[in-house]
């Protein structure tokens, strides 16, 4: 009798022992790449004053090439 209960001990400890989970964490090979299609506007608006506009207005144009009237 305590042969059995000694041998299904055994069998016990044998199966709890192969139950065991096993993690594992590894570094992928390539790099993980990530595409996006991203489309930017934007919109830039300043106001200034007119006498301010005036006295910018040369430097204005030169950078623009397009000149037009302070309003």
């Amino acid at each position: 009798m305590k042969t059995g209960y000694k041998l299904a001990a055994l069998l016990l400890a044998l199966n709890a022992g192969a139950c065991v989970p096993r993690i594992e964490l590894a570094m992928p090979e390539e790099p993980i790449t990530i595409n996006m299609n991203v489309k930017i506007e934007h919109d830039i608006n300043i106001k200034a004053d007119k006498q301010s506009v005036a006295l910018l207005q040369p430097t204005l144009c030169e950078a623009s090439r397009s000149c037009t009237a302070a309003k």
